[in-house]
């Protein structure tokens, strides 16, 4: 993986209301970062949460119990996907 300094980099601008941006300063000053890398590790965090949401989730064992069983039921006749998969693809006819 190549190291920070040899990556393109690109920049962001926002326009933001001054009391956000005074909050924003506020805690990059509380935790030791300029406000570029403050908002810069916040975005990336919450970039990953959403996108991990999407992927993973929690499920109390009650829950998990009916979506695995769920899963594992079988399906209902579906008599267009069963058209579907029956058909040959284009470049096999």
């Amino acid at each position: 993986m190549a190291n920070a300094a040899s990556c393109p980099r690109t920049s962001i601008s926002l326009r933001i209301p001054d009391d956000q941006r005074a909050l924003i300063d506020r805690a990059a000053e509380a935790s030791g970062k300029d406000r570029t890398a403050f908002m810069l590790d916040a975005a990336t965090r919450e970039a990953t949460t959403v996108l991990l949401d999407q992927r993973y989730f929690r499920l109390d064992a009650d829950a998990w119990a009916t979506f695995t069983a769920l899963l594992d039921a079988r399906p209902t006749p579906n008599p267009r996907l069963k058209k579907l998969l029956a058909t040959k693809a284009p470049w096999e006819r």
